[in-house]
């Protein structure tokens, strides 16, 4: 089962991952013909937007983004989190079902739900919660807030490198900003790509922004060196697309290009569930009575599988705690689900894509500020780990080998990590965790050093063996 993606730090001032880590890191194009149905999109690892009103089986796209992120709120999952003893509610609330007939959400009944006829595009599916996640990625200042505002309505913030990457663990396509302004490429246009790269995300769309602001011969030679510089990389023959996001040009074709040249992902809805977490919160408010505090909230996609309001889940690696002996101890959080929403969606049940909100019953003090970050609900089929071997480390011969005894930023699905190298041998080295993960042999993961008090990824490898830390049993 995978792994999470961790915290949003600032590069340029985090500290480094000795103590806890803060997370690393043309030519005109023919519009295609308009399709008939239209996904509901979500553009990944951050937030989600400000919904569009749904229709049972087709809406425009609506985003939410990955490299670049909306409001950093619970509110922007829809997430009004009931109290720990709020149930499910039942299949009788006829007024609110007639309500959400309206509004085009199709009725979720749990007693009759058999997910092995779940499809992306069932009803009861897509006129509620988004089926794809599409990052947006780039250098800095390169439009990627303001092309997010133009397809959805929403303005956002960038994030950084260490975000970018864990929420690339979640994406299912991605739109590659490049200013047609500037020289291509640029720094952060060269990572966001071999982030990509690493994550084996295939469905790429490049978008030549900023198009307004040079003449034609100018945008023709720019449209050469992207060509160029995408040569060899996953991004090879994908749609070049120039654009004017702040003037809206062309948003129409990107929207297009998106319906037709990212696919429908295939979904796993039989396997136990799995939930990446990307964000935490603790929805009460400051002198809340005890009797209305509400259990915490934990936000992010999920990864297979399906879950259900009022069932019971796990989460991992749960509370870490180092004994006195040194020995990291981790101890499951056992919850039930009280809600489910996608946006202002109330859920009975929600499936693989999209950003879903999940009230609990969970002390909201253990989800309070992004806590969660990086914590996997329900558990994987393996523990955590708390050392790697690695495989595949530099992708380039200008980066140094790594060296014994160097600091280096992991991210292993949704979770940033710190790590010390204790030892290296030919392609394979043994870094120490500063914090245990959930993961898997053969998971991918990214490597970032601090480089002139940045963190620069400069390669990626494959977790070969680990060290399984002992969890106490289920309670219940």
């Amino acid at each position: 089962m995978s792994p999470p993606v961790g915290a949003d730090p600032d590069p340029d001032t985090s500290t480094p991952p000795d103590s806890p880590p803060a997370a690393p890191a043309v030519t005109a194009a023919t519009q295609p013909p308009s399709p008939t149905k239209t996904p509901a999109i979500a553009t990944s690892a951050s937030e989600p937007t400000t919904p569009a009103e749904p229709s049972s089986f087709s809406s425009s796209p609506s985003l939410t983004r990955g490299a670049t992120t909306a409001t950093a709120s619970a509110s922007a999952y829809g997430l009004q989190a009931p109290s720990a003893t709020a149930t499910a509610p039942g299949p009788s609330v006829t007024q609110t079902e007639s309500k959400m007939s309206r509004r085009g959400l199709m009725e979720q009944d749990l007693s009759k739900l058999d997910v092995t006829q779940l499809h992306p595009l069932s009803p009861e599916v897509i006129s509620r919660q988004a089926t794809i996640n599409i990052g947006t990625i780039g250098h800095v200042a390169h439009g990627k807030s303001t092309v997010v505002k133009a397809i959805s309505g929403v303005q956002g913030h960038d994030i950084l490198m260490a975000t970018m990457l864990n929420g690339a663990a979640i994406m299912d396509g991605a739109l590659l900003l490049i200013a047609a302004n500037e020289s291509c490429p640029q720094p952060q246009t060269s990572e966001h790509l071999a982030a990509v790269e690493i994550m084996r995300l295939q469905h790429i769309i490049i978008l030549q922004n900023k198009i307004d602001l040079i003449q034609e011969s100018a945008a023709m030679n720019q449209h050469e060196a992207i060509q160029k510089f995408i040569q060899g990389t996953i991004a090879q023959g994908a749609p070049v697309v120039p654009i004017s996001a702040q003037l809206k040009y062309n948003i129409d074709v990107i929207c297009e290009y998106i319906v037709k040249k990212i696919p429908i992902p295939e979904r796993n809805f039989t396997s136990p569930p799995n939930m990446i977490v990307i964000r935490s919160f603790d929805v009460n408010k400051p002198g809340s009575e005890v009797n209305d505090i509400k259990g915490g909230v934990a936000g992010g996609s999920i990864l297979k599988g399906v879950l259900r309001v009022n069932q019971k889940i796990e989460v991992r690696p749960g509370i870490v705690m180092k004994e006195e002996s040194g020995r990291i101890k981790c101890t499951p959080i056992y919850t039930r689900i009280v809600s489910l929403y996608a946006e202002q969606n109330e859920l009975q049940f929600a499936i693989p894509g999209g950003l879903i909100g999940v009230g609990t019953t969970m002390d909201p003090t253990l989800t309070r500020a992004d806590r969660l970050v990086g914590e996997l609900l329900p558990p994987p089929e393996a523990t955590g780990r708390e050392a790697v071997r690695t495989s595949g480390t530099e992708r380039a011969s200008r980066v140094s080998k790594l060296a014994k005894g160097e600091i280096l930023m992991l991210n292993i699905g949704s979770m940033s990590t710190g790590a010390k190298v204790v030892a290296v041998k030919n392609d394979l080295a043994k870094p120490a965790l500063t914090a245990p993960v959930c993961t898997n042999k053969l998971e991918k993961l990214a490597l970032s050093r601090r480089i002139e008090k940045h963190w620069r990824l400069i390669g990626w490898g494959t977790i070969q063996a680990g060290i399984t830390l002992d969890v106490p049993p289920c309670p219940l």
